[in-house]
Order: structure tokens, then C-alpha cells, then sequence
């Protein structure tokens, strides 16, 4: 068999996603505080752009923008700077305390520091108030003591009745509960701070906590030998107590805000939707290399001057692609969901994201990020943009019913019902098919379980 070389000329077609392409999809998914970071650090290593404020924030503008412009073109430069503001703005920066963060976090305390501010206001001995310190330095964000006595007692080289004394005294303080090293101990500690309350519900916590947990409010009466009402009653006072004291004060989880990526208002009969950009750095050409790539020489420098300014313009044109899809899909959205809007929840329907995309003309990937980590600011409130995708059920009249909407009315059905004789799951799929909502009773408890709420049988009062 002779083996020979040949050159053929052949067709393809295969995908190629060029940097710039990658840079619009980032761009795309991003939520309005992520993206702001984004273009912060793009100021940082571009030199050709610049902040600039412009008239009009907020508002929306249906420019005609390609998502892929040609890159082979090339971009004519003069056409894109007499499109320009003639006269270039002086570099302002906007007001640092504008719109800044740290206007919005409530200046409070830590727990560690709320109980040592009462620590020093004890007359204690120096060695218990270094062990007072030690103590409020093991508690933790919930409230809890953690670590063995004996231990700390070996470390601090001191006697357990002193870190008795400090830690019944820590306990005393404020959030009622403190300092406890288990659960039964912090309710009773919370008990004791109350008024009035049954000499009983000592018993029940120390006892039978694990029973008031599952609702079997019948054994501890049985085993007690007393009148389920009177132990009904013990078990609300022992819900009422905070078995989390700690948790008001924060902890250390972080603070996450929600800033609306669009806003949609009714005006008169019609709803205006609005992307918002408020806190997005304008960014702008640098005049100064504007000018340099002006220059009739052709140097290394017009050459870098020359990427970096086409860097710029794409990223320019990629944010307001952005701007136009977000507005697109929102559109859609308030389209489809429009009693939604004007009805509430109930009236939610079942939306996919290949419907969208469909309408659109745009690839479903497409409407998927554009989705992603976004939320919008309604009449009805601050929803993610996910909330109104859903599957649907079937109805008899050849309509549909979103599973939302089915949720709802399934905690509606549950907060209505008698509590002495709750809704089994049965039950409540009957009551969904007198109103032509078709599911079975393993659907109504997979979306009661979502909701979590429980059983009919925790959910019994006697």
C-alpha cells in the first residue's frame, strides 16, 4: 500500500469563542454589585478609560447593539469619537459617601463585647475578671459556652468554684440565656428570668425536651399524669424562649444586601421597567489617548494605545448588550406574569426559560445567564428573577397552574385549618382537587416539606 501526501480543501464549521465573546457572557451573568467590582478593576488596568457622569442614569436605552460584532472590521475611530460629547467633562469622582455601604451597617456591638461591657461593670477581683474574659472568649455566636470546665480550670490554674462563681455571674447578663452549655440549661436559665410561669415547665425541659420537639404533647401528659391543655400550655412558654440567644446580636455571618438589578413600577395602567444602574461606574475614552492614537507617527506606543482602546470599546458595547437583554427577558417576563402582577402569587404561571428564549430568539443559555443572581424591585416586593420560572400542573380546562402558585395555596389551606384537627396530606390534595389542582398526596408532601412545615401530626394542639 503506497503511502502519499495530498493537500485538500475542505469546509467546517466549528465554534470558536473568541475573548471578547467570553467577556460579554462574564459580563452577562453578573449581578449589578458583582459587575461594578468587575469594571472598578477594569479602570484599574485599562489607562484609556475613565469614570465619567452622565446624564440619565437609570434610564433605559433600546440601542441597537450586536452581540458579536465583527471583529475582522476593524473600528473606525473617528466615527466613534464625533459620536462624543464635544467638550470632555473634567474627571469627576462621585462623593465617596454616596451610596456607600458603610452608611448601612448598623453600628452594634459583638456579643464578646456586649458581655465584657457588663463584665467590667461587676465588682470582681482581678483574677476572677481574667477569667471572666477567658469565659466570654469561649462563647460562641449562638449564646454557648464550648469547652470542658476541668480544662479550663487546668489552663487558668484556678479552682472550679471560682469559674462556678464567674460563670453563674455570666450567666446573669444580658441576652437572657448566655453562657449555658447545652440547651436545657439555656432555657432554664431563660425560664428563671420569667414571670408567672408554671413550676412544671422545669420538669418538661429537663425531661422530656426531646419530646416537645417531635409534639407528642399526649406521652408527656400520660407520663406526668396531668391535663394535656395545662401541658399544651408549658409547651408554647417553652417555644416562646430563645434557644439562640446569641443570634441577635450577628454573629459572624456576613451581611448580604440585595441591590435590584431592574425596577419595575406601574405608571397608570402600563408597568415601565427600569434597569438599574445607579452604582455602575460610567466609563468613558480618556481623552489624552484619544489623542495620542490621533498622531500621524506609528510607534509601539499608538500600537498598545491602539489595543487597549479596542479592549475599552468592547467592553463599552458588551455592557450595554447587557443592559438591552436584561431588558429583553425582563420584558417578557411581565408579559407572561401579568396577573401576577396585578393579582399576586396565586396568579403565577408556569414560564420556562426556552419560552423566553423562544420569543426572544435567543438561546436559552442566553436567558439562563441573564438571570442568574439578578432580582428585580416590583409593586409585590424584591423577587429573584428565578422565582418567576417554574414548572406548571395541568388543569381540566386546558389551563395550567404554576407550582408556586400551588405552594402558596397549599400554606394558605394549612394556616386556615382547625389546629386541634390539622390537614393530613391526603386530605389537603383532596381539598387542591376541589380546586382543580391535580397532585397526588406524595406531591403535597414534597411541597410541604420545601415550605417546611410539619407533619399534621406536629402540627396538632391539644
Amino acid at each position: 500500500m503506497k503511502i502519499a501526501h495530498e493537500i485538500k480543501l475542505e469546509q467546517t464549521q466549528k465554534l470558536v469563542i473568541t475573548p471578547e465573546l467570553q467577556q460579554a457572557i462574564t459580563l452577562l451573568q453578573l449581578s449589578s454589585l458583582e459587575l461594578s467590582q468587575y469594571l472598578e478593576e477594569e479602570l484599574m488596568v485599562n489607562p484609556v478609560l475613565e469614570l465619567a457622569e452622565e446624564e440619565g442614569e437609570g434610564e433605559v436605552r433600546e440601542e441597537k447593539a450586536d452581540s458579536e460584532p465583527d471583529k475582522d472590521k476593524g473600528i473606525d475611530w473617528d466615527e466613534y469619537f464625533q459620536e462624543q460629547i464635544e467638550s470632555d467633562r473634567p474627571y469627576v469622582r462621585k462623593n465617596e459617601d454616596e451610596n456607600n455601604y458603610e452608611n448601612y451597617v448598623p453600628n452594634t456591638l459583638s456579643l464578646q463585647e456586649h458581655l465584657l461591657l457588663q463584665l467590667g461593670l461587676i465588682p470582681l477581683s482581678p483574677q476572677e475578671f481574667l477569667v471572666g474574659e477567658f469565659l466570654v472568649g469561649n462563647i460562641d455566636e449562638n449564646g454557648y459556652l464550648r469547652g470542658d470546665m476541668e480544662e479550663f480550670s487546668r489552663l487558668l490554674g484556678v479552682s472550679g468554684d471560682i469559674l462556678d462563681k464567674v460563670l453563674s455571674t455570666i450567666q446573669g447578663f444580658d441576652p437572657a440565656g448566655v453562657g449555658a452549655r447545652s440547651v436545657k440549661e439555656c432555657l432554664l436559665l431563660q425560664m428563671r428570668e420569667k414571670e408567672g410561669y408554671d413550676p412544671l415547665a422545669e420538669v418538661v425541659i429537663r425531661e422530656y425536651l426531646s419530646q416537645v420537639a417531635d409534639n407528642r404533647l399526649r406521652d408527656i401528659a400520660q407520663a406526668l399524669e396531668e391535663d394535656p391543655a395545662r401541658i399544651q400550655g408549658i409547651v408554647d412558654f417553652i417555644r416562646s424562649l430563645d434557644p439562640k440567644p446569641g443570634c441577635s446580636f450577628g454573629g459572624s455571618r456576613e451581611t448580604r444586601y440585595i441591590l435590584p438589578d431592574l425596577v419595575v413600577e406601574k405608571v397608570k395602567d402600563e408597568y415601565v421597567i427600569i434597569v438599574n444602574d445607579t452604582l455602575m461606574p460610567r466609563l468613558t475614552i480618556n481623552s489624552y489617548y484619544r489623542s495620542m492614537l490621533k498622531r500621524k507617527d506609528e510607534g509601539p506606543i499608538s500600537t498598545f494605545i491602539k489595543k487597549r482602546l479596542d479592549s475599552a470599546l468592547w467592553l463599552i458595547r458588551s455592557i450595554e448588550q447587557r443592559r438591552l437583554t436584561l431588558y429583553r427577558v425582563m420584558d417578557q417576563i411581565v408579559t407572561a406574569q401579568s396577573h401576577f402582577f396585578d393579582r399576586g402569587i396565586r396568579y403565577l404561571k408556569p414560564l420556562t426559560l426556552r419560552d423566553v428564549a423562544d420569543i426572544l430568539g435567543i438561546h436559552e443559555s442566553t436567558v439562563s445567564r441573564a438571570t442568574a443572581n439578578k432580582y428585580v424591585q416590583t409593586p409585590r416586593g424584591i423577587f429573584p428573577l428565578k422565582f418567576f420560572f417554574s414548572s406548571g400542573v395541568d388543569t381540566p380546562g386546558g389551563g395550567s397552574v404554576s407550582s408556586s402558585s400551588i405552594k402558596h395555596f397549599l400554606k394558605e389551606l394549612i394556616e386556615e385549618e382547625n389546629v386541634q384537627k390539622p390537614l393530613s396530606d391526603q386530605k389537603l390534595a383532596d381539598l387542591l382537587e376541589a380546586n382543580n389542582i391535580f397532585i397526588s398526596r406524595r406531591t403535597v408532601t414534597k411541597y410541604r416539606e420545601e415550605l417546611k412545615i410539619p407533619a399534621s401530626g406536629r402540627r396538632k394542639r391539644h
